[in-house]
């Protein structure tokens, strides 16, 4: 151990409270013993620094920074170098404002359109997300402070987010969920990892040995300290046990007795708490030396700006309507326009800096304006006023320029969307304004895929995504040209949400998501299954035009020559997918294995390299449980998105492993037509019985249930208090501002009450009112009282 010493120096009480945080924010620390405390911070996008009451989820206020553009934005650049630019900008942020940990980025894949977090995430390609994250990761770290890339794993639903179980099988689980914290991890090396809430076939992701111990830290190298997200601890004795370090928030002496407890009853050795604490100190000891860093806004605001024009995808361009001429006349519609939709809610919810606006800045630009109207209310409600004054305003011009997209309360940490439409007054006002026959450009703003069917009533589409502070100047900047787009999608728009085949049990309302699809997430599905869609993954237009040649394949990489046959200068990215036609292992017809962003001036070639690494030919294989390459012939592919292939060509490998598993009972996954596996075959991937619902309405609720179970209660007031949540959920929906701390309350297990009150209620109180809860109102309020003495007894023999 690093520091055998100072630990020898320690308490076994001491030891136990290091493990838990000293406040929402703020991790344990003994100066008196040269173990001082650090900071944490939501960042993914900003760094979110209360310096008040803390509270998680963006209730309180948080200190004045830069918005950068969301997860889900910046993976449209596609460029790495871009992210740890983003990153090294936030890694200063942070240590300027006394933050030593920024818990991100988040790297979840996005497995449904409909989850209500995707904004925070990058894509739906575990391979893109990796080198995007471990981009993000170097540069925040390269300024001192730790990164936590989150939530570690298989993390895909807001709903019943503390109290789910993922049902997934080894092979998708590696390939598909885990393969991004792979990479993310071993290139990016972060001293820090956040555990998810769910559980991971059975067993919660924050005390899953073979997921903490075994892959990350003994597979991928992993040295950092896991760290659990805020009340997703649920056995904090069996999390340390298994390669958890750090709970949260502060749970004070609660979590101290559970470790206690454990080590006094033989549940948790003394030596394997004695090494947590150990990495613990590694990390913290070396942020805390750290100096702070300087930080200037305007150089912030700068990066801001240039990662939202290289991050927006235009996606239609019909007739060259862009970039816009400025001799036509131009009518401004849309709230969006006066008041931007730049960011996500929840926890990465930043107070901007400086926050640029569209109608503060027109004259900056060579645009014929003759007026603007908002058009809409920002909350779904008809206003026949405001459509009315758009259309007679647009009527005037030759060019609408309509600024809609997803409002505040459409994508949200906490909840989930039911459907992929945008609002629909928003779309009525466009109906009225495309009956006055003229060119309409649409600048969309959504953190998520949004149903498009509408686009063939517009020339020009372009989507800013959530573009932070700096945003509403970067979509004027491509609209006039200033800035030629260069933006791809980081993930497949379908027709209909029907076309996912994960849609079906999407977000799964009981204990169990079942992971049905398998491999088939985005576009592995799409493309294998020949399924139309509205856009692929990896489109995206420019205003230049780009040419595919000479492509050279060897055994170590592919080569070719790019170029720009257009009049602008431009960026292009260029993907690479491989695929096998002929194989043994089922899998997508290809997958991503490389990309890489080049830039050309008209007229300019660039020869395009491509090496191939570790993650280029592997899949896992179940029967040797580790990665293996099959044998034969592979397909390689050059695109500018994954439908559109430029160039392509074959290599040979060679296998490293004759033991294959038998797929002979997989026809759906052998197919790829998995939008309605059988429980049988299901079970046959798994190699296990699928789990079945064991709760059913009328019986007692349990201690892993989640409080919106409430209104199954059978104590009446129970029922009361869900009724009273309901109502003012529904209220905060109305007015169109979701409510953060209301939804993690419905969403939450009971027995996470012990885990957020700051050590007012321990588990004993927890288990005593769900015995309330349950119609046992006496005996369960003696258990209350009870327990809380014993507590209060010992909160006093600890003082003492």
């Amino acid at each position: 151990m690093k520091h055998q010493a100072l630990i020898q120096r320690l308490t076994l009480a001491e030891k136990a409270t290091l493990m838990a945080g000293k406040s929402v924010w703020e991790t344990r620390d003994f100066p008196e013993k040269g173990i001082p405390s650090i900071f944490l911070s939501d960042g993914p996008h900003g760094i979110r620094k209360q310096e008040g009451e803390g509270d998680h989820l963006g209730l309180n206020a948080s200190v004045p920074a830069t918005c950068f553009p969301t997860a889900a934005t910046l993976a449209n650049s596609w460029n790495p170098d871009l992210l740890e630019e983003v990153g090294q900008a936030l890694g200063t942020e942070a240590s300027s404002l006394g933050v030593h940990m920024v818990l991100g980025p988040g790297l979840n894949i996005k497995r449904n359109p409909l989850c209500g977090r995707n904004f925070e995430y990058y894509s739906e390609d575990s391979y893109q997300a990796g080198k995007l994250a471990a981009a993000m990761i170097r540069g925040l770290q390269s300024q001192g402070v730790a990164a936590t890339p989150k939530h570690f794993a298989a993390n895909s639903q807001e709903l019943r987010r503390m109290a789910s179980d993922s049902i997934v099988d080894e092979r998708t689980l590696r390939e598909i969920y885990l393969t991004g914290f792979e990479i993310a991890v071993k290139e990016g090396q972060p001293k820090a990892l956040m555990s998810a809430y769910n559980k991971i076939n059975g067993t919660y992701a924050n005390e899953d040995r073979r997921l903490l111990r075994d892959i990350l830290r003994d597979e991928w190298g992993f040295d950092g300290i896991v760290v659990s997200d805020w009340g997703g601890s649920n056995d904090h004795a069996l999390g340390v046990e298994n390669g958890s370090h750090l709970e949260m928030p502060g749970t004070v002496f609660v979590g101290q007795k559970e470790i206690i407890d454990a080590v006094a009853d033989g549940r948790l050795s003394e030596a394997i708490l004695d090494e947590r604490v150990d990495e613990l100190l590694t990390v913290v000891l070396d942020l805390a030396a750290q100096e702070k860093r300087i930080v200037d806004y305007e150089l912030q605001h700068e990066i801001a700006h240039r990662a939202a024009a290289e991050s927006i995808v235009l996606l239609k361009n019909e007739d060259h309507i862009l970039p816009l001429d400025s001799q036509k006349t131009v009518a401004i519609i849309g709230e969006f326009a006066q008041n931007p939709r730049y960011q996500g809610a929840g926890s990465s919810l930043i107070n901007p800096k400086k926050l640029d606006l569209t109608l503060d800045h027109l004259s900056d630009y060579n645009l014929n304006v003759l007026g603007f109207a908002q058009g809409y209310q920002r909350v779904d409600k008809e206003d026949d006023v405001l459509l009315q004054e758009a259309v007679d305003v647009a009527r005037e011009a030759e060019t609408i320029l309509y600024y809609m997209g997803l409002d505040e309360i459409s994508e949200s940490e906490g909840m989930d969307r039911s459907h992929l439409s945008l609002p629909q007054n928003q779309l009525k006002l466009l109906e009225a304004l495309k009956a006055l026959g003229k060119d309409i450009v649409v600048v969309l703003s959504a953190g998520s895929v949004v149903d498009l069917s509408w686009d063939t009533e517009v020339k020009g589409l372009v989507h800013a995504y959530l573009s932070g502070e700096a945003g509403a100047l970067a979509i004027l900047d491509v609209l006039t040209g200033k800035t030629n787009p260069s933006g791809k999608l980081s993930e497949t728009y379908p027709l209909d949400l029907s076309d996912v085949p994960s849609s079906y049990e999407f977000p799964a309302s009981g204990d169990y998501a079942l992971y049905r699809e398998g491999l088939y997430v985005g576009y592995r599905y799409f493309d294998t299954t020949a399924t139309p869609v509205k856009y692929p993954f990896g489109y995206g237009l420019s205003y230049t035009t780009f040419v595919y040649s000479n492509l050279i394949l060897t055994d170590l990489g592919a080569e070719l020559t790019v170029t720009n046959t257009g009049q602008l200068a431009g960026a292009e990215v260029v993907q690479l997918y491989v695929g096998k036609h002929s194989r043994a292992i089922f899998g997508p017809s290809k997958e991503l294995k490389g990309f890489k962003k080049v830039y050309l001036e008209p007229g300019q070639s660039i020869q395009v390299q491509f090496t191939f690494d570790d993650y280029t030919f592997r899949y896992f294989n179940t029967i040797t449980d580790s990665f293996e390459i099959e044998g034969g012939v592979y397909q390689i592919a050059i695109g500018a998105s994954v439908a559109d292939i430029r160039l392509s060509g074959e290599v040979m490998r060679s296998g490293t492993t004759e033991q294959l598993p038998d797929y002979s009972q997989l026809s759906s996954y052998q197919s790829g037509q998995v939008n309605l596996v059988s429980d049988v075959e299901f079970s046959n991937l798994l190699g296990r019985t699928i789990p079945k619902e064991s709760w059913k309405v009328g019986q007692e609720l349990r201690i892993n249930d989640p409080v919106l179970k409430l209104q199954y209660a059978k104590n009446g007031l129970a029922r009361l208090v869900y009724k009273i949540l309901s109502w003012l959920l529904g209220r905060a929906e109305k007015k169109g501002k979701p409510d953060l701390n209301l939804l993690f309350i419905y969403n939450m297990p009971f027995r996470a009450i012990a885990k957020m009150t700051g050590g007012m209620i321990d588990h004993p109180m927890v288990e005593g009112i769900l015995t309330m809860i349950n119609g046992h109102f006496f005996r369960g309020s003696r258990q209350v009282w009870k327990a809380f003495l014993q507590k209060n007894q010992y909160k006093k023999d600890l003082d003492a």
